[in-house]
């Protein structure tokens, strides 16, 4: 199975729909489907549990490869590719119970806005989150939740509070309609919440600190980079697309009192140039960066900072770059480009939504610095 191939096909699918699923506001249930059946949700599925366990290249080509279709397509896969993490890391029995069936699709957010109470064998979890991006189309929800003593929250040695990701059969989870956005419509980005539900302790998970259970060395590869790296390529995706949308319309279109096509003018072949290049080298140094991390998790040994930190300046970066290429691009579409019926003014939407994740946001780049300055960091997040 090439999980390559199997994204190129589902691009295809998607593409004549990006207006259709931004306007149904979430991921068609039909196009769920046919992701879950494709296999590509296994990507970080351990082989015992039937998945593919591939390389972090493979993943993040794959999901660059539906964004270039679209954008809110490519989000969904990396959602549901990434959370599929969580079982190299949960208790055999309920990585089993969550992964065991091939056309899973689990959906989460890992930020801890629930609160989680000690019930014996199980956590009492209630809350509420955001950006619950294709939940709708979940068999299975995860939400970040605060471990609660009875002075407050438990705490870390840092004394910062300790949190697990819960997993919530999609029955038991309420869904809130507030996902009206500017860009990244598609995605369902929608709040959902709990209360008083009760997680077996074994359907629970620290990425930041829980070790993986499978051996294979992917699941060594730090999670939050494995999150950046799957935004990023959505990014880059959508500014690839975004670039080709633009050579297609530019062979025919033609500026008003001109005969020559927007393709023959001289300016649009020099910017053109110039936003092509800003993406491919942003792109170059995002492969690169991922492969000296790969480098450093199949030694088996500690995994150096910097080589954390460089991944995720490179993620970061390639967000903002990709976003300031679609602007580019929808700039040199000129007034065509604003009307709903073009394609780039939704990749210039879309991108810039991007550039608001917390793993691609600003603060990344004040983190990573303080990292290459060589000052003390806590790395929870790296």
């Amino acid at each position: 199975m090439d999980p390559i191939a199997l994204a190129e096909g589902l691009r295809d699918q998607v593409r004549p729909r990006a207006d259709e699923i931004e306007q149904a506001r979430r991921f068609p249930p039909d196009l769920a489907q046919a992701l879950s059946g494709s296999g590509l949700l296994r990507m970080l599925v351990p082989a015992d549990l039937g998945g593919l366990q591939s390389d972090p290249f493979t993943v993040a080509r794959a999901i660059e490869t539906l964004a270039e279709g679209d954008a809110s397509s490519g989000w969904c896969l990396m959602i549901a590719a990434t959370t599929a993490m969580m079982s190299a890391r949960l208790s055999p029995e309920h990585a089993k119970e969550v992964f065991g069936d091939p056309n899973t699709l689990a959906a989460g957010v890992f930020a801890p806005m629930g609160r989680a109470i000690d019930a014996g064998d199980h956590w009492r979890v209630s809350g509420r989150w955001k950006w619950g991006s294709g939940s709708q189309n979940a068999q299975w929800v995860a939400g970040g939740a605060v471990l609660m003593g009875e002075g407050g929250p438990q705490l870390d040695e840092g004394g910062e509070p300790l949190h697990r990701m819960m997993l919530f059969p999609a029955d038991q989870v309420e869904f809130i309609d507030t996902w009206r956005t500017s860009g990244l419509c598609g995605t369902g980005s929608l709040d959902f919440a709990v209360k008083d539900v009760l997680v077996p302790k074994g359907r629970s998970v620290a990425l930041h600190s829980d070790p993986p259970l499978a051996g294979a060395a992917v699941f060594r590869f730090p999670a939050f980079c494995m999150l950046a790296m799957g935004i990023a390529a959505v990014a880059i995706g959508n500014a690839r697309g975004a670039l080709a949308d633009f050579a297609a319309i530019a062979q025919s279109s033609t500026s008003q009192g001109s005969r020559r096509t927007l393709a023959e003018r001289n300016v649009v072949q020099s910017e053109f140039a110039q936003v092509s290049g800003l993406v491919e080298a942003a792109r170059a140094r995002y492969f690169e960066t991922i492969a000296t991390l790969w480098r450093a998790v199949q030694t088996g040994g500690p995994i150096p900072i910097t080589d954390r930190a460089n991944l995720r300046l490179a993620c970061a970066h390639a967000a903002q770059a990709c976003a300031e290429a679609t602007r580019r691009v929808y700039d040199l579409g000129g007034g065509a480009a604003v009307f709903l019926d073009s394609p780039l003014q939704r990749r210039f939407r879309d991108a810039h939504v991007m550039t608001h994740h917390i793993m691609v946001a600003p603060s990344v780049f004040e983190l990573a610095g303080r990292v290459l300055l060589g000052l003390p960091t806590r790395d929870a997040l790296l």
